[in-house]
């Protein structure tokens, strides 16, 4: 009782402090609840998947690194990690899949898969509340190993993977249906050359004529909201990718898709905090892939970062919140997984709330009358402000645990759950 106490009470101190800078700490808290992230449920698996075919899980394209023990190895035990992961997370929030996590007995091809496949996926969102969003899965497949898919050069080839894109449109529409909130079902393919190219405009040319068959049936967008993701190299594609971020953009303002950007598909010295106004300029919607690129697209946990703070302050900045889909995606094998999950999405919702925290109006008047020594001045003394007090008070209403009381439960799971697989 006493730690509750001393929680609502420094929250009453923070809640004064941010009022004295016009900021209301209880709209501000109520704006996070309503935000959901995608979370993604390949941390749990190392980007293992279900399929038991001798057509699945080769190629390349994916790599997690690392071999804590316990990783889920059945659906079953992916889908309880992350409910143990989501208990531990304030709000509500939506679920992130591949196609390769399909229930299927190994007897099916990914371009014959339909919405039948996902049946548990789905009863298993229903029953917990959670929105879901869906990827195709154009990796780690023996027609993925040329390093060619919807670009291949082979008709039968390129021919699959289109069929696929179709059948994971399909797949997400009906996700969408079922759940009554829109499914962003995302398209990323590995295609490119490890060195120099001689013919750089074949590949695209190919990739736009795929996706136009691919995107040719019509869908409700209050079901299925189609997005195409970026890529500025990859391991085997380190010279040139053909879907690049300038060819998907086209695509998508052309299209009126979605566009993902990926935290770790571009150069180091590029933000994608950045790019947000940019894109929306022209987009009525994004979906935002957020990972840690460490010197490359190395997809490390997300931490509470300087970068991480500036998508943030982006999105509530420029009023975005309704326009923004946010999912993560990073896949640590070093560490528990579950606590990559909580970490990791917790991060996330703590720089929406510093955003949200911001006294934006006072900042952009000073900016806009050219009076940039307040907007400095400002901006350095709410970095600090008591915004984890806010935090702390989130969670207890949100009924989570406060601070890192979290990785009591994460360790108690360890031990009666995860430590019990086997490898």
């Amino acid at each position: 009782m006493s730690n509750l106490k001393s929680i609502e009470k420094a929250y009453e101190l923070a809640r004064e402090r941010y009022a004295e800078l016009g900021v209301d700490s209880d709209k501000a808290i109520e704006a996070l609840r309503k935000i959901a992230i995608s979370l993604h449920c390949w941390q749990g698996d190392d980007v293992s998947g279900f399929e038991k075919s001798e057509e699945g899980l080769s190629g390349g394209g994916i790599m997690a690194t690392g071999t804590y023990p316990g990783k889920a190895r059945t659906p079953d035990e992916l889908r309880a990690d992350i409910e143990k992961a989501m208990s531990l997370i304030p709000g509500k929030h939506r679920l992130n899949l591949h196609a390769m996590y399909a229930e299927t007995a190994g007897k099916v091809k990914r371009n014959e898969l339909g919405p039948e496949h996902f049946t548990a996926w789905i009863d298993w969102a229903r029953a917990n509340g959670l929105g879901m969003d869906f990827n195709g899965t154009f990796f780690s497949h023996p027609k993925a190993e040329t390093g060619f898919t919807l670009s291949s050069a082979d008709e039968s080839i390129r021919r699959f993977w289109v069929e696929h894109g179709i059948a994971c449109r399909r797949i997400g529409s009906a996700i969408g249906k079922q759940l009554a909130t829109p499914c962003v079902t995302n398209v990323w393919i590995p295609d490119g050359f490890k060195d120099v190219p001689v013919d750089r405009k074949g590949p695209r040319e190919r990739l736009k004529k795929s996706l136009d068959e691919m995107f040719a049936e019509k869908m409700d967008r209050r079901q299925l909201a189609d997005s195409v993701e970026s890529k500025l190299f990859g391991i085997g594609s380190e010279s040139y990718v053909v879907g690049s971020h300038e060819f998907y953009l086209g695509y998508a303002v052309e299209n009126k898709t979605l566009l993902c950007l990926d935290t770790g598909h571009f150069h180091p010295t590029e933000v994608v905090s950045d790019k947000i106004s940019s894109v929306l300029s022209f987009l009525d919607e994004i979906l935002l892939h957020v990972s840690r690129p460490v010197r490359w697209d190395s997809d490390h946990v997300v931490i509470l970062s300087d970068e991480l703070r500036a998508i943030a302050e982006e999105i509530v900045r420029g009023d975005y919140l309704e326009r923004v889909h946010i999912g993560l995606d990073f896949f640590d094998a070093s560490i528990n997984r579950v606590a990559a999950w909580v970490i990791g999405t917790r991060c996330m919702i703590k720089t929406l709330l510093i955003a949200l925290l911001e006294p934006t109006g006072k900042l952009r008047q000073a900016e806009n009358s050219g009076d940039y020594t307040s907007r400095m001045a400002l901006l350095e003394e709410v970095k600090t402000l008591g915004f984890g007090a806010v935090w702390d008070y989130y969670c207890l209403k949100q009924d989570v645990p406060v601070g890192a009381n979290w990785l009591k439960d994460v360790r108690d799971y360890e031990a009666k759950v995860t430590n019990l697989r086997s490898s």
